[in-house]
């Protein structure tokens, strides 16, 4: 799935960064307070590479398995995260992320 990722949101759809959905950690984009980014993930049961298919929008795995697409729109605030497509802002997951980070 290379190429593929999230993307700055705000006064367009697709606005800078683009911020891959894989490499390591602290290469990229600076993440700073004030960002929102349209996070994208693509989870696929198996292999990872894709195909578009001819309506140039669609994509599926190349081997024809089951993949799905979800997105999630984060404002980064000074405070920590703001994720604005959860009803709670993501509170209850950020939290447990956070406490479990916290102990490891």
């Amino acid at each position: 799935m290379d190429g593929y990722g999230g993307h700055g949101i705000g006064t367009e759809m697709h606005q800078d960064p683009h911020v891959l959905n894989f490499g390591r950690p602290g290469r990229g984009p600076k993440l700073v307070p004030g960002l929102c980014l349209a996070i994208e993930p693509m989870i696929t049961i198996g292999s990872p590479r894709t195909v578009e298919l001819s309506d140039g929008w669609t994509v599926v795995t190349q081997d024809g398995s089951i993949a799905a697409h979800v997105e999630h729109t984060v404002a980064l605030m000074a405070d920590g995260a703001w994720v604005l497509t959860a009803p709670d802002g993501g509170r209850e997951q950020l939290g447990d992320l956070l406490s479990a980070s916290a102990t490891e």
